[in-house]
């Protein structure tokens, strides 16, 4: 369908955003299902540490470039990668899709009420979108099986088109999975924070910081407790390791 590059131990897909919601409808026509892994630098760390979790990504049928460094690497590797995709954007222009296709639509992650909210704004932004249900599942319920049958029936039983599934990486890759045994025609979206910005729990960066990569400091300004160590001390030094690569093999001929 497009061309791939690999950036560190994931392989990511020159598709634009637009490109991404053409081929969910594309399928829901056909009546396939699939799911789509939105690649940032936290992930691609994560999957360079662990081959389970690169096996993880690499079973989604779209995978996309979710963070400009990501983005550059994939460049230097020589894909032609159109823009950044982010699951945040996604929640908005699949949903929109969603509704123009009489599809529904599952939103699950988020605090208490938040993945309600996220529903009722994209019902108002979206008229006509079904929204065939919502849940916050609670922390710790993907560690027994219980907790995790009780989620996934709660997901069956709404027999949604789309599943928006906002509970961080690889959490909710492992959900998607286990949704997708069950009800194998929906589309998965992995969106990560995507829930609770939609719900304007969170804002976006301005869309010129997000152009040169910026975002990630506008997340650490509004949780700095949460994400100081995740962003300074684990993802930037793998971020500049990976571009170095990448341009050290650009440099010297050769392609990853």
């Amino acid at each position: 369908m497009t061309g791939r590059a690999r950036v560190a131990a994931v392989q990511v897909m020159a598709i634009s955003e637009a490109g991404v919601a053409a081929h969910v409808a594309a399928a829901w026509a056909r009546g396939e299902g699939g799911s789509i892994v939105t690649v940032n630098v936290d992930i691609a760390r994560k999957a360079s540490r662990d081959p389970a979790l690169a096996e993880l990504v690499a079973a989604a049928e779209l995978v996309v470039a979710d963070g400009m460094p990501v983005v550059w690497a994939a460049r230097l590797a020589g894909l032609a990668v159109p823009e950044r995709v982010t699951g945040a954007s996604m929640v908005f222009s699949l949903s929109g899709r969603a509704a123009a296709e009489g599809r529904s639509v599952f939103l699950l992650g988020g605090e208490r009420g938040v993945a309600e909210a996220a529903g009722r704004v994209l019902t108002a932004r979206y008229p006509g979108l079904k929204v065939a249900g919502s849940h916050s599942p609670p922390f710790g319920f993907d560690t027994t099986e219980d907790g995790m049958r009780e989620t996934v029936d709660r997901v069956v039983a709404a027999a949604p088109d789309l599943v928006l599934v906002g509970l961080g990486f690889p959490k909710q890759e492992h959900t998607i999975a286990a949704l997708r045994r069950r009800l194998p025609h929906a589309w998965y979206l992995g969106c990560g924070a995507g829930i609770p910005m939609a719900a304007g729990q969170f804002s976006r960066a301005p869309e010129r910081l997000q152009r040169i990569g910026g975002e990630w400091l506008h997340r650490l300004w509004l949780e700095p407790g949460r994400l100081a160590r995740r962003y300074l001390v684990e993802d930037l030094p793998f971020a500049l390791q990976v571009l170095t690569a990448a341009a050290w093999l650009r440099l010297t001929g050769r392609r990853a």
